[in-house]
């Protein structure tokens, strides 16, 4: 029915899961589009998505498909990256309802989940009684334990706790015809009374049986023997010596035989304390090669990488602090041991260390501080994103993801590999699970043009040929889906694969689940996602990383999901609150991608499926830096509203907000009238209401005197200090929100630069950077604000004087959006001046030291600072002003601007708010101060929690005589 019904076909059947599931069901064009992809190259637009709530909505929704000859595809996190997670018919999206821990029984180590739950919830639920689930990938933030389940996922520890299948005890699973099956390890017993039962649970057993029974020296020996085997159904798991295990022989097989709805784990002892022993070579086959000589010293994991993959780290802007952990060499394996307490894990990890310096002329690392093991770690979980984009910021793709070969033979394995990719003129960045001879890379394939994708089919034939030669797996984690599962027959006999089919026509006879993956697949370089149109829709940004195109723009976003978690971070606020995929940084990306492909989002720039999914970014940039591939959605969202309202009424937010700082020139004339004609009784409530402003909101106060004011009457040098000649003259930027708002900010600042020796001047004519005409879209004025700015910058400019500003939204704006608006040459060296208040004395003044502090404090770091400065500096000052600082990890304060000013935003800003920075505030004493550098920061806190946040100048000049 999904390749040819009609529209009321189709409409009948959207209509008959409705009635018949409790469970929300979404056939707009927002849910479409946003699962028409995952993380894989291909793309397949779905009739419906289907939230289920229980098992019965499950049963429903098999029935409905297989009556109206629909096709099945159950998603969890939709990070399959052989687009198992994708199809053509409903979709049956797991993570919203299906999502609970149902029991942990401590003394059996098991727990029974249902098949939503995500990984890292089982293991906090787990933790409390000291166990964990042994597979751990590093998407374990979001991926779902059905999705593990469908791909037999692995991660870093199975070295020593297994994959998947070997951590599943049994599964309760519903098929396509309506069967409800117990599937479990069974004796010849049980197995028997299986194949006695009346009804379609019992047909199942008796033909699993007979193909058993008819096939045991095939199924014996066609398999090859390495830890990562993935492809391929596990058909060797139903052999009487491994206990007939049919939910062992059910993970992996991706979605294409039953749907589980409930699973029952293994969890085994954590150890109390962990070490990471991290050894450097020459280059990443040297350390492949080193493999076999770490494994016999049972470490909990053993995982690999190379500096290339380091070089496109550092390519994506700052240094981590962990990079330089890394002992000396041109690639390096991560040893993980453990131990029953921190001294005996050191112990264990310090023997490890000399052995591999012993054996195999390693340079070692010992970190046993849990922080520097987070670090080095967050480099290699970062792979997955990082390796989208080589270190010239060319694109690449999976495809060739996850293949393993015996870890004995990995060293000769990635020579060949990489010579196979020299020949192909191809780049890839090898790295992965070294331990058991599985290596993740993502190619830059062509897939953009014809001659790329042939060139794309003819490489992956040959390195199938390549693996199996070494006695390997096509996929050694991931799962085949459409990218392997067509080589299959290069990895397998005609034999076993014929019983591929036998084994998926048992159980799904129709072909209702997941057709296209595993068995009778589509051609590996069919619907790729590149394929179709794609519109060339004017643009005003430049995107300078993405060679000045938006459809480039938007397909940084490859799907990893890393948005979707709302554990910790800073995006993506909105989907932390509604949970929503149109409000995750990738959902909107696949949006804007299909608007510009023109076939499911049709309307262009015009759209209102689109306007919809942006009207929730906060535009906080936390996917600038959070994303492992940098999606800028706040760009993107400027660049839309810019062409959605070209010519038309905009939202009145828009004159307002947008125009705020030609509003508070004009208030600034007369204040005190301005502040009282806002406050009075009926008046505030019908300019927020004309405004376009949320009525809950209170509208900030205007400072008596401008900033530019107070200092042109305040008595200068009250430091009594002189200015250092060793230090350069600096311009404090005035920007709005201090200038009009808080001027006692800037006042301070002045004293403490006073302090530090510098000469502080202002600009000498108003000046601004366009912030809230970039954040309400209106770039045409953003652009003429910024050029008028750079005029009156000239001489500061062209002195290489730096400029210190105290508001991070508007430094962001200098140093980041300046680039996408106006060319390097006009800027003049503009977004290199900017700095924070703490990064300009660490760099212009590190010797100077003022009085401390004695405090304790809590800090929200401004999501604009965090995705383009970072916090460092800030944290180091801080320590040394005998501040006790925490720093909250809690994303988007949830004003961010405009944004929880706006008419329709407040229920999403507050409830941003409540997640952490809210209760953190109201559980500190009365006596801890509260830092904020951003104004909207600080206005949402009093407006909150009624505690004034200080700015960081106001903390240091607090210690000032």
């Amino acid at each position: 029915m999904s390749e040819v019904a009609s529209p009321g076909d189709t409409r009948r059947f959207v209509v008959a899961l409705r009635e018949k599931t409790a469970g929300d069901v979404d056939d707009g064009v927002t849910a479409r589009a946003t699962y028409s992809m995952d993380a894989s190259n291909y793309r397949h637009v779905p009739l419906a998505v289907v939230f289920p709530k229980d098992p019965e909505d499950l049963d429903a929704v098999l029935r409905l498909s297989r009556e109206h000859g629909v096709p099945v595809t159950a998603r969890g996190a939709g990070t399959s990256i052989g687009g198992q997670a994708l199809g053509r018919g409903v979709v049956v999206d797991f993570s919203r309802y299906l999502n609970r821990v149902l029991e942990i029984d401590p003394d059996a180590k098991t727990a029974r989940v249902q098949p939503g739950v995500v990984l890292d919830t089982l293991q906090s639920a787990a933790a409390e009684h000291s166990l964990v689930f042994g597979p751990d990938p590093s998407t374990h933030s979001r991926c779902t334990i059905g999705g593990m389940i469908g791909n037999d996922a692995c991660g870093s520890h199975s070295v020593a706790w297994g994959r998947t299948a070997d951590n599943v005890i049994s599964l309760d699973v519903l098929t396509a015809d309506g069967a409800r099956l117990h599937a479990g390890p069974t004796t010849a017993e049980q197995r028997f009374r299986q194949a006695a039962e009346p009804g379609r649970a019992g047909e199942i057993h008796r033909r699993i049986q007979e193909l058993v029974a008819s096939n045991l020296a095939l199924l014996r020996q066609g398999y090859p023997d390495l830890p990562r085997r993935v492809s391929g159904y596990a058909l060797d798991q139903l052999l009487p010596e491994n206990e007939g295990n049919l939910a062992r022989a059910l993970v992996g097989t991706e979605g294409t035989c039953a749907v589980v709805a409930e699973a029952t784990l293994r969890l085994v002892r954590a150890p109390a304390a962990r070490t990471l022993v991290v050894a450097g070579y020459i280059d990443d086959i040297a350390a492949a090669d080193a493999v076999s000589r770490v494994l016999p010293l049972r470490p909990l994991t053993v995982e690999g990488m190379g500096a290339d993959l380091v070089a496109a780290l550092l390519a994506r802007g700052r240094r981590p602090a962990a990079v330089d952990l890394l002992p000396r060499g041109g690639g390096w394996l991560f040893v993980e041991v453990g131990g029953d307490t921190a001294a005996d894990a050191l112990e264990r990890g310090e023997q490890m260390a000399e052995a591999l310096r012993h054996s195999t002329d390693a340079n070692t690392v010992v970190a046993s501080d849990p922080a520097d093991q987070r670090g080095l770690w967050s480099i290699r979980e970062a792979a997955a994103g990082i390796a989208t984009r080589m270190a010239d910021g060319s694109e690449a793709w999976p495809g060739w993801e996850d293949a393993a070969v015996p870890p004995h033979r990995l060293g000769p394995y990635l020579r060949d590999f990489r010579e196979l990719l020299r020949s192909h003129g191809l780049r890839g960045i090898p790295y992965g699970h070294f331990g058991e001879g599985c290596v993740h890379v993502r190619i830059d394939f062509g897939l953009t043009e014809p001659a790329g994708r042939r060139g794309f089919r003819s490489f992956m034939e040959e390195v199938a040929d390549l693996v199996v030669a070494y006695g390997g797996s096509l996929s050694g984690e991931h799962g085949d889906g459409q990218a392997r599962a067509e080589l299959l027959p290069r990895m397998y006999s005609p034999e076993l694969i014929a019983l591929f089919e036998q084994f998926k026509a048992i159980w799904d006879p129709g072909d209702v689940l997941n057709p296209g993956n595993l068995v009778r697949p589509r051609p590996l370089d069919a619907d790729l996602r590149f394929d179709g149109p794609t519109r060339q829709l004017p643009i005003t940004l430049k995107y300078p990383h993405d060679g000045g195109d938006f459809a480039t723009a938007t397909r940084r976003c490859v799907g990893v999901g890393k948005c979707i978690d709302t554990s910790s971070g800073v995006m993506c606020p909105s989907y932390m609150v509604t949970g929503r995929e149109e409000h995750s940084t990738r959902g909107r990306a696949r949006l804007l991608s299909e608007m510009m492909r023109g076939e499911t989002v049709t309307d262009g720039w015009r759209s209102e499926e689109v306007r919809d999914a942006l009207d929730l970014c906060l535009a906080c940039k936390g996917c600038l830096s959070d994303c492992p591939v940098h999606v800028d959605m706040a760009s993107y969202k400027a660049e839309f509203l810019h062409h959605h309202y070209a010519g038309r009424l905009r939202p009145a937010s828009h004159y307002t907000l947008g125009f705020l700082p030609l509003l508070a020139r004009l208030a600034a004339l007369a204040p005190g009238p301005a502040n009282a004609l806002l406050a009075a009784p009926g008046v505030g409530g019908l300019v927020k209401k004309l405004g376009g402003i949320a009525p809950e909101r209170q509208v900030p106060r205007f400072a008596r005197r401008t900033l530019r004011a107070a200092l042109r009457r305040a008595t200068r040098r009250t430091s009594g200090r002189s200015p250092d000649d060793s230090r350069p003259a600096v311009v404090l930027w005035p920007d709005t929100f201090t200038n009009h708002f808080a001027p006692e900010i800037g006042v301070a600042a002045v004293r403490v630069l006073e302090y530090a020796g510098f000469d502080v001047r202002l600009p000498r004519a108003p000046v601004c950077c366009g912030l809230t005409w970039v954040s309400t879209g209106q770039l045409g004025v953003a652009r003429r604000i910024l050029r008028r700015t750079l005029r009156t910058l000239g001489p500061e400019l062209r002195a290489g004087t730096p400029i210190v500003g105290l508001e991070p939204s508007c430094l962001a704006t200098l140093r980041h959006d300046s680039r996408e608006l106006l060319d390097d040459d006009e800027l003049a060296g503009l977004p290199q001046r900017v700095h924070t208040l703490a990064g300009f004395l660490a760099e212009h003044a590190p010797d100077v030291r003022f009085p401390t502090v004695e405090a304790a404090a809590v800090t929200q770091q401004h999501c604009h600072q965090h995705a383009v400065f970072g916090h460092a500096d800030d944290e180091r000052l801080l320590d040394r002003l005998g501040v006790d600082n925490q720093t909250l990890d809690s994303g988007c304060c949830g004003l961010a601007g405009n944004f929880g000013m706006e008419r329709g935003h407040y229920d999403v800003s507050v409830a941003a708010a409540n997640r952490v920075l809210v209760p953190a505030i109201e559980a500190a004493s009365p006596e801890t101060l509260v830092l904020a550098d951003g104004f909207s920061c600080r206005t949402q806190i009093e407006d909150l929690t009624g505690r004034r946040a200080l700015h960081l100048a106001e903390v240091i000049a607090r210690s000032l005589p």
